[in-house]
C-alpha cells in the first residue's frame, strides 16, 4: 500500500497529464475548425501531406516525452474532419510488414529522431515511438525496416518497466494517462 501523501501525489500527476493531453485539441470543432485555428491551438505540423483533392493531413507530435502524436484531418475546404491520436495499438496493428516508410509516416507521424537506429550488422533501421498502453503504462513501439528495401520487416513493443527505465517507489511501473 502506498503512503496517502504518494498517493495523492500519483492520483494528482495522473489527472494532471490527462488535462494536459486534452487541452489543446479538445478546443478544436469538425466541420468548423479550419487550418488557421488548428495551428494556433496545436502549433506547427512535425508533418504534413496534401491529397490531389486538396484535402490534408498534418501530424502533431507531442515529443520527445509526449505519449501522443495528434492527426488532423482537413477537407478540401480547409474545414476539421477529425483528429485523433494515432499512438495506438488499434493503429499499430495497421503497421504490415512490406510497407513503406512512407506509409508508416501517414499512419503515425514521425517518430523520435534520436530514438531512429541503424544496426549495420543486420542492415535494418529501427523507428521508435513513446506511447501509453492500453493498460496505462509507458511503453514502446518500434518499427523495423530493411536498411536496403526501406520497407517494414517487422514490429516490436516493450513497456518501458521491463527495460528498467522506471523503478523507484512505484513498484517498477511507469504509469501514465490517456
Amino acid at each position: 500500500m502506498l503512503p496517502r501523501a504518494l498517493t495523492l501525489f500519483v492520483l494528482s500527476l495522473a489527472l494532471s497529464l490527462g488535462l494536459a493531453a486534452c487541452a489543446g485539441s479538445g478546443r478544436l470543432r469538425v466541420g468548423q475548425s479550419d487550418i488557421d485555428e488548428i495551428l494556433r491551438v496545436l502549433g506547427k505540423p512535425a508533418q504534413e501531406w496534401l491529397a490531389a483533392d486538396g484535402s490534408r493531413q498534418l501530424a502533431f507530435t507531442h515529443g520527445p516525452m509526449g505519449t501522443a502524436t495528434e492527426m488532423a484531418y482537413l477537407g478540401a475546404d480547409g474545414r476539421l474532419l477529425r483528429i485523433e491520436n494515432v499512438l495506438t495499438m488499434q493503429t499499430f496493428n495497421k503497421v504490415q510488414p512490406g510497407m513503406d516508410q512512407d506509409a508508416v509516416l501517414r499512419l503515425l507521424g514521425p517518430s523520435e529522431p534520436r530514438w531512429t537506429v541503424y544496426f549495420k550488422a543486420r542492415d535494418e533501421l529501427v523507428w521508435e515511438w513513446l506511447y501509453c498502453d492500453d493498460w496505462n503504462h509507458l511503453a514502446r513501439f518500434d518499427v523495423l525496416f530493411d536498411g536496403s528495401s526501406q520497407r517494414v520487416r517487422s514490429t516490436m513493443t516493450v513497456q518501458e518497466s521491463h527495460m528498467g527505465n522506471c523503478g523507484g517507489r512505484l513498484g517498477g511501473s511507469c504509469w501514465c494517462s490517456h
